[in-house]
């Protein structure tokens, strides 16, 4: 928290004059969550940032693709049925047309906002946690500060930081199942991109890519209002379903040095799906 908190700091002093507050925000976060892993690992346990989970192997590919999937698909469950009963409609914007420029940079921010919070809340002080305290007893608490840290977000309340939380509990499961940082990673990113390809506000950031927003006829309880989906009632049937997609998927499991113990020099394994 320590490293977190310096790290913020000096990096928010540095990136205060851009004005561009997507582009300031995601940064920092990125910084910040690279900056206190960094130190940590090499402090205390003399590795490297790839060995909070960041690997590049033949699992990697396969598990980021799972988790872009599952993200991709539970935003599209959210929205998709507003729209098709009429409860939502697309509403033209008076503002120019996607290039491929500013859908790269979009990604780009998207991307490094995913990353550098996976790796502040799953990354190198859950694992030690996870190894030294058990998965539930790190996984729920940290869950819980993650969906607090969002309520000074606009528009954010109760049920959105509870929501918020579950997400945060989720992908703190999902790293459990995978080992690695790269299946949250996708979870994350996944619902995060196609928030703003529909048009519709993420965490209460209202990010535009394309020449649309979703306008809904629905209230507030539905639509998620000012902070978004994330604070929507549907969100909840989606979070439950997304638990069973990573329940259930045949992630390929990796090894992590800071909580299992060695296995033979293993680096991945196929994950079976839990019994039910």
């Amino acid at each position: 928290m320590l490293f977190y908190i310096v790290a913020a700091q000096l990096a928010g002093w540095v990136l205060s004059e851009l004005n561009n507050p997507l582009l300031a925000g995601t940064s920092v976060i990125l910084i910040t969550g690279l900056t206190a892993n960094v130190l940590c690992l090499r402090i205390f346990e003399g590795r490297h940032l790839a060995d909070c989970g960041l690997w590049l192997n033949h699992c990697t590919g396969r598990n980021l693709l799972l988790g872009l999937a599952g993200g991709t698909a539970a935003a599209g469950i959210v929205l998709l049925p507003p729209l098709a009963v009429g409860a939502a409609h697309f509403t033209s914007l008076p503002a120019e047309p996607p290039t491929a420029g500013s859908v790269a940079f979009l990604v780009a921010m998207l991307a490094a906002g995913s990353i550098g919070e996976e790796l502040l809340f799953r990354g190198y002080g859950l694992q030690v946690l996870v190894a030294g305290i058990g998965p539930w007893a790190t996984i729920l608490p940290l869950g819980l500060l993650f969906g607090a840290l969002h309520y000074g977000n606009p528009g954010a309340g109760l049920l959105s930081s509870a929501i918020t939380a579950a997400f945060g509990i989720l992908f703190g499961y999902a790293y459990l199942r995978s080992r690695d940082l790269w299946l949250p990673i996708g979870l994350h990113f996944g619902w995060n991109f196609t928030l703003p390809v529909f048009g519709v506000n993420m965490s209460g950031l209202r990010i535009r890519v394309t020449g649309w927003e979703m306008t809904w006829s629905a209230g507030n309880l539905w639509s998620g209002g000012e902070y978004g989906p994330e604070a929507s009632v549907l969100t909840l049937l989606v979070l439950v379903l997304l638990f069973l997609y990573i329940r259930r998927i045949p992630v390929r499991r990796q090894v992590s040095p800071l909580i299992d113990p060695p296995q033979e020099g293993a680096v991945c394994e196929t994950s079976q799906p839990l019994p039910s």
